[in-house]
Formats: structure tokens, sequence, C-alpha cells
């Protein structure tokens, strides 16, 4: 029986790690397919995630309604079900590109996704060139201090007419004031550089840094997009939005996949064999208790896993994918 162990706890040194095969496609950082390395970790190596994956009539309807009214998707739905994965499927089937993404904790503010000025960046800038030559220096160009955020480069004019695709990740973690703060924006489409305003009457045009780590250019101290993005934000459910939010949104509830989007899913992560190989775990969580919540990713860890460890006893593989499919709603 071959042992899949590489750490054994014997505590004496030794180069197993170097037989770790390679990684889940899921957590492969080495890529970079085709709207960027973290679509392709989403959507799975094989593409079949967004070619078979059978989406509900409501969710098509939703995004469709967003496309049209330009208007942002907000996805409700518990960890696991594909929230985030949504963005990376409608910017891989429409061509639109890689998807900016915008990661919310309690500490977020608007001004963190739309732009930062590294002032302090910049006056360094100026004394150290002042130290190294000894002469008055010439103040640096104040774009090269002003990158935009993920908003911020959404909400560029488009060069070629079609709308960057923005994934906002749980807003429902942000403090009270982020939702209130986003209306403006994203009712106007547009915002405001008072650092380049006040430049703006000798320097009319800047170039400044975009989230994608281009360029692009800033005409008159503001940003203001020629088309909308397409914005999905996404949210646990552990919190209320205001109504003025809620009135400038598309809304949807992403409720766990069925049978055939599962099995969609699995097969473009590890193929047609994980499928079969593991079809008792796959029944386990098709088979779960009513409301008991586990994540999609976790059936893909336990079947990349067990898989791994098909040489080792049955009690090992069981007790494997017991630890991997508990459930997120429970204490361990």
């Amino acid at each position: 029986m071959s042992d899949w162990r590489v750490y054994r706890g014997t505590g004496l040194p030794h180069d197993g790690v170097r037989r770790l095969p390679d990684p889940p496609p899921w957590r492969d950082f080495t890529g970079d397919g085709e709207g960027g390395a973290d679509t392709a970790r989403r959507l799975g190596v094989r593409r079949r995630l967004v070619e078979n994956l059978h989406p509900r009539p409501e969710e098509v309807e939703a995004v469709n309604a967003a496309l049209y009214l330009r208007r942002p998707l907000l996805v409700t739905g518990n960890p696991g079900v594909g929230k985030s994965t949504l963005a990376h499927s409608v910017a891989h089937e429409l061509g639109l590109g890689r998807v900016l993404r915008w990661p919310v904790v309690s500490r977020t503010t608007l001004q963190d996704g739309l732009y930062h000025y590294d002032a302090i960046g910049r006056l360094q800038d100026v004394q150290l060139e002042r130290a190294v030559t000894g002469q008055p220096a010439e103040r640096p160009p104040i774009g090269s201090y002003i990158r935009l955020g993920p908003l911020g480069t959404a909400l560029l004019p488009s060069a070629g007419g079609l709308p960057r695709v923005l994934l906002v990740d749980e807003l429902d973690k942000s403090d009270i004031d982020l939702p209130n703060d986003l209306l403006n924006v994203l009712e106007e489409g547009e915002f405001a550089l008072p650092e380049l305003e006040r430049v703006a009457e000798r320097e009319p045009e800047t170039r400044v840094l975009t989230d994608d780590g281009a360029t692009a250019v800033v005409r008159g101290g503001r940003v203001r997009c020629t088309v909308f993005p397409f914005i999905l934000i996404t949210s646990n459910g552990e919190r209320d939005f205001p109504a003025a939010l809620l009135r400038r949104c598309i809304q949807l509830e992403l409720k766990p996949p069925g049978e055939k989007q599962l099995a969609a899913m699995v097969a473009a992560h590890l193929g047609e064999e994980a499928l079969e190989e593991g079809a008792e775990i796959v029944e386990r969580f098709l088979q779960r208790e009513p409301g008991q919540v586990i994540a999609t990713d976790q059936l893909l860890n336990a079947l990349y896993l067990t898989q791994r460890a098909a040489g080792a006893e049955r009690v090992t593989r069981d007790r494997l994918a017991e630890a991997l499919l508990r459930p997120l709603d429970r204490p361990g």
C-alpha cells in the first residue's frame, strides 16, 4: 500500500515534499489563462464550468437585466455557492477580459476603491533628489504617484466600447458607511480626483497608474465612464443594505448548485474520472441536511485529496472526507 503522506510526524528531516503532486487547479497560481490566472482558477482549467454550467433561468435573467439596465448586480447566498465565480463566467463568455476585484473588509472605504495618492512618496523622492544632487529638485509628475483602484479603473472610458467587469466581493463585511458612500458613484458613473483638479488648468491631462498595472490618461481631474461597467456585488447575507443601494441594484439570490451544475463543476476542475471515482462523496454532499451550509470548494477539496490518498486505508479516506466536508454553520 503506497504512502500518500508527505509529512509523517516522525521529526526526522527528509525530502518528501518534492513528491507533492501538482496543486488543485483552483489553487494553481502559476498559470496566466484567458482573462488572468484568477479566472482560470475559478472557472476550471477545462472551462467546462462555464460551458456546461446550466445556470438557472433566474440567474441568466438577472445577469441580462444588469447588462441591459447598466445596473450593479447584487448577489447574495451562502459561502461557496459560486457568487464570485459568476463574475468570471460573464467575463469569459462575453470576452470582457480580466475581472477587476475589490475585496471588502471592515476597514474598506470608498477611497480604497477609487484611487490612492502617495503624497508622502512624492515628497520623499523630491528630498532624495535634492540630497543627491545638492540642487533644488523639480517636483516629479503627480500622475506617477496616483494609482486608480478597482472601481476607479472600471470607470475609465472604454477604448473598445465594451464594459469592464468589476467584482465587489463581500460588501456585507464593510462598515456601516460604505454602502451609502457608493450610491453617488454608482448612479453618476464618475468621480473626481481633487489632487488633479487643482492642477487641471496647467496640466489638463495626467497619466496615472491603474489597477491593471497599466497606465491611463485622466482629463480635467475627473474619471467618467463612457460604458457603465458590469459590477457584481456579493454578500453572504450577514447584514441588510440600505434601500437606496437596493434600488440601484438588480438583486439575485444564488442557491446551492444542483446535481447537473455540481457535475459540471467537478468535471471542469478535476475531470470526468473524479466524478466517477468520487461518486459516493458527491452523493454525500447532495444528501446533506436541509439548511446545512457546506461550500462547493469543500467538495472539490475532498475529491482531490481522497484521490491522492487512493492507496490509503478506507477509514483514512473517510476521515479525510468527513473533515473536509464539515458544515460551516456548526462549531468544529
